[in-house]
């Protein structure tokens, strides 16, 4: 047969077909869980085996009529999916989205460890798995149709039919497709949410049990826990096909990568690992196309748990300000001393996996914890470190062409183990910074999705390529040898080299959280669109994220594979698995502290080897332990020490209360650190043509905005007009046709990112800026990214130690003028509504933008500070020079501060001039007030 030609017949179709249909009802189970709750249910697959395992011990061993086994292992594939739903996910209910989706990778792992649980069969590991139908029907149309393919025939159909009906045209589907979109408001109109999520998970659990049994159908009982990773990828990829919303989609593509999955392996049966990796191309077309969904709003992704930081007027004592780094310093020590202490060489090498899990644990930090994006393929890029390094260390040859023509025919000598290990870093960062490129058009959970296959694809595929294997099978050797002469052969000076490397990663990496980059990364993860106002670049600040990231896994899976010295090619330590483990080690030790991951390494890691012939342990320091630790730990084990710490903390801060908000800087001192507008005979803001469309509406219609320099300019109109829309427009979050010109200069192609560092400013209705961020925080985000114009700028200063303090300074200048200075140190979260409305007055003149654009910023704030906001923003504007487009639904306070008002309607300027003459304009009456001359007439009473 030749290569790159598919033979394909009936039967080789109809078996992928019927393989297919089990995955498509799994994939149905993914899409209703998605639809009900908007998350992604990555144990849909494992959460059958409770109930599968169950029917195999019942019909083989206890001679149990298959019929009543069957029936007793539905039931209790329903009753673990309602414990899971009660004791689990109706605890995270509320939470993001990406930490719930995290519990079911622990609910996963906990169903397989229910699994290994049960007793043995028996009949020896041949044992056939109990199935429906024992016949083979043959020559139907051709084919040969075993009983277990007639059954999922019979069955995936139906639960197809039954689950589409169910959910798109009965009153109870409607009801679950509400509760998802709006929980607080189903529960308003009498609609109990929890009562509709535990029923669609115990549906879920039933469709997950039936699709594992008819999966298992005649093969052996032994394979029966190995159906979990591959099956649960081809699920996803049918899923992801169905754009997380159909079930008919789902089957279908359930049957699409069945057949594909048949057709590749028999085609290609010693390209080993090739339908993975057809099937990540897949699902990377598949996601990249759908848009952006519900399911992205602000702070969804945030997942790092609160920290609280030790108040500013407290850092000046040092043993406060240096706390974390005393602990730190004793665990330091006691880590040098523990290969002393113990001296056996097997103990050692565990420690030094603990070290190396550590590292490449960071990573996960980084993606996880800073930019809230969930990678399950972290071992991955580890992986391609590991085979790299080795690969350098023994010599590579790369040879491609055809026949006598060659395209590429390089060859390179051996290296020594350290050059080894940094060259695996930097291909490992330059293959992470491909699928970060790739990732940037991946939004939200489906990025779990992506990166799931993406681990399953380099583990099954590239690890194997000629280039790292060299033809190597199963493993290619890596040797440690000497480093500045010391002996790395030894493993307690092996241990030692691991641990200095991962104090540097360490340190690095919390330098890095403080810095520029770190701050932008948490205030993308928070909130992206108060981000991109901000001026940070949402592309290349996630892209850097991704590359950081695969940097620190890439190091660690090199150094991993000195403490093996034989790198794995078939998944074990850089497989699939440990990706998910890695993931749990992360969050197990404390996703939002420096030091987590390699908490969570020592207890995922260390407590199994003192028990190594376990079987359960190892599931419950991840699967068990995970669970336990996201719901009532969800800091992880740094919790107890930054308890401990607090603790401290406040009995100090009793003992020493923060000083009074400093008054060295009048109003004209304060604001003098900024750039005045220069001055110009062009309109601050010029917007033409301004058009929106939202599928078939046009919220907003050939809008035309003018806004002089130094000029405050209102905009009215009633609920739904379209000004948030203009706002957005303008701004560049929004789709839109048109021209938008500052100051002359036309930036209506540009990304939001790039028009704030032009100088346009703006806040949003809700005030949400950056949860987790401090106040300090946020306004050092703004402050790195003020524009370059004007004589006084920070970008350029900010690379060096003097610009870095010089923001700080400005920072500071500025919180202390707006009366921020107690809530300093305190994070966005926990302020009120006004004072975040401050807050993000703050960051646009730490911005030192130009043209401000204010949404509502009087809304839902007390009318005093509503009354001071006015006066505020008018001292601002004298100062500055800046010029205001304001959208406000608070009369008197918008015709106070504005030179002119425009007014909209249905996204159209229906009247624009003065405060006087736009509240007297009666196209202006008719549309706040309608044509009732009563209510004119009570309106111009008023007014009067």
């Amino acid at each position: 047969m030749a290569l790159g030609f598919l033979e394909a017949n009936r039967q080789l179709i109809f078996d992928g077909a019927v393989n297919g249909l089990v995955y498509g009802m799994l994939a149905m189970g993914i899409v209703l869980v998605f639809r009900s709750s908007r998350v992604i249910n990555f144990a849909a697959g494992n959460m059958g085996l409770p109930g599968a395992g169950l029917l195999a011990l019942l019909a083989l061993r206890w001679d149990v009529p298959f019929w009543v086994a069957a029936l007793a292992a539905i039931t209790v594939g329903a009753l673990f999916a309602a414990v899971v739903e009660i004791g689990v996910v109706r605890r995270l209910f509320t939470a993001p989205r990406v930490i719930l989706l995290v519990a079911t990778i622990g609910i996963a792992q906990l169903a397989q460890g229910i699994l290994l649980a049960y007793p043995d069969v028996g009949g020896g590991i041949g044992t056939r798995y109990p199935v429906i139908v024992d016949t083979t029907l043959t020559d139907v149309a051709g084919l040969f149709v075993t009983g277990p393919q007639l059954s999922a025939l019979i069955v995936a159909p139906l639960v197809a039919i039954g689950l589409g009906l169910l959910l798109d045209r009965t009153p109870y589907g409607r009801t679950v497709q509400a509760t998802a979109a709006n929980p607080d408001l189903s529960r308003v109109s009498g609609i109990k949410p929890k009562r509709v999520s535990l029923t669609i998970w115990v549906i879920a659990g039933v469709v997950s049990t039936i699709a594992v049994i008819l999966l298992s159908a005649d093969r052996s009982v032994s394979g029966l826990e190995t159906v979990g990773l591959t099956t649960m990828a081809n699920s996803l990829a049918a899923a992801a096909i169905a754009r997380m919303r159909s079930f008919p989609l789902a089957l279908a593509g359930g049957v699409v990568v069945g057949v594909t999955f048949s057709l590749v392996k028999f085609n290609y049966p010693v390209e080993g690992g090739l339908f993975e990796f057809v099937r990540l191309i897949g699902v990377l077309v598949a996601v990249a196309v759908q848009g952006r969904r519900d399911d992205d709003a602000p702070g969804r992704y945030s997942f790092a748990p609160k920290v609280r930081p030790i108040p500013q007027h407290l850092m000046s004592i040092w043993w406060v300000r240096h706390l974390g780094k005393l602990a730190l310093g004793m665990a330091g020590v006691a880590a040098v001393m523990l290969p002393i202490v113990v001296s056996t060489p097997s103990r050692q090498i565990t420690y030094a996996t603990i070290l190396a899990f550590g590292i490449c644990a960071v990573s996960v930090a980084i993606i996880t914890g800073w930019a809230g994006q969930l990678s399950l393929g972290q071992m991955a890029f580890a992986g391609i470190g590991a085979v790299a390094a080795a690969s350098f260390q023994r010599g590579i040859q790369m040879d491609i062409g055809w026949g006598d023509n060659r395209l590429i025919d390089f060859k390179a000598g051996g290296i020594p183990f350290a050059a080894a290990v940094a060259l695996g870093a930097v291909i490992a960062t330059g293959f992470a910074g491909l699928v970060g490129v790739g990732a940037l058009r991946v939004r939200g959970l489906l990025l779990a999705v992506a990166t799931f296959v993406l681990a399953l694809a380099t583990e099954e595929y590239l690890f194997r390529r000629p280039i790292f294997s060299d033809g190597n099978t199963n493993s290619v050797s890596f040797r440690r040898g000497q480093v500045f002469g010391l002996d790395l052969d030894s493993q307690r000076t092996y241990y030692w080299l691991l641990l200095g490397v991962l104090v540097v990663v360490l340190v690095a990496v919390a330098r890095i959280h403080r810095n520029r980059f770190g701050r932008a990364i948490r205030a993308l993860r928070d909130n992206a669109d108060a981000a991109a106002a901000y001026g940070v670049r949402p592309a290349r600040t996630k892209l850097g994220a991704f590359t950081l990231a695969g940097a620190v896994a890439g190091l660690g899976g090199g150094l991993l594979a000195g403490v093996i010295h034989e790198v794995p090619l078939t998944g074990r330590f850089f497989g699939t698995g440990e990706s998910l483990r890695l993931i749990s080690m992360a969050i197990i030790g404390g996703i939002g502290a420096t030091i987590g991951p390699v908490l969570g390494a020592l207890w995922v890691i260390g407590l199994p080897a003192f028990a190594p012939t376990n079987r359960l342990i190892p599931l419950f320091t991840s699967g068990v332990g995970l669970l336990i630790l996201l719901l009532y730990f969800p800091s992880g084990l740094a919790q107890i020490a930054y308890s401990a710490r607090d603790r401290i903390v406040a009995r100090l801060e009793a003992r020493r209360p923060p000083p009074p908000a400093k008054q060295t800087h009048s109003v004209p001192a304060a604001l003098a650190v900024l750039a005045a507008v220069p001055y110009t005979s062009e309109p601050a803001l010029r917007a033409t043509g301004i058009a929106v469309r939202f599928g078939g509406r046009l919220a907003v219609d050939n809008a035309h905005i003018e806004v002089a320099p130094g000029e405050v300019v209102g905009l009215i109109g009633t609920n739904g007009a379209g000004k948030s829309t203009l706002i957005n427009a303008i701004g560049g979050f929004v789709p839109s046709k048109g021209r938008v010109e500052l100051y002359g200069r036309p930036i209506h192609r540009l990304k939001p990112a790039e028009r704030s560092r032009h100088g346009l400013g703006r806040t949003f209705q809700a005030a949400t800026l950056f949860p987790e961020l401090t106040v300090r925080e946020t306004v050092l985000v703004a402050a790195s990214s003020a524009p370059t114009h004007g004589s006084k700028q920070l970008v350029t200063a900010n690379q060096t130690r003097r610009g870095r303090r010089s923001a700080q300074t400005q920072a500071d200048d500025l919180i202390d003028f707006l009366g921020l200075g107690r809530y300093a140190d305190r994070q966005i979260a926990d302020l009120s509504t006004g004072t975040r409305r401050i807050v993000e007055l703050a960051g646009l003149l730490a911005l030192n933008a130009q043209m401000l654009c204010l949404d509502e910023p009087a809304a839902g704030v007390a009318q005093r500070e509503a009354e001071a906001f006015g006066p505020l923003i008018v001292e601002i504007r004298r100062h500055l020079n800046a010029a205001m487009l304001i959208v406000e639904h608070d009369m008197p306070l918008i015709m106070s501060i504005s030179d002119r008002v425009y007014c909209l309607e249905a996204g159209s300027v229906i009247a624009q001039g003065t405060p006087g003459e736009v509240r007297t304009n009666p196209a202006v009456i008719t549309s706040y007030l309608g044509l009732d001359p009563r209510a004119i007439h009570r309106s111009d009473a008023t007014l009067n």
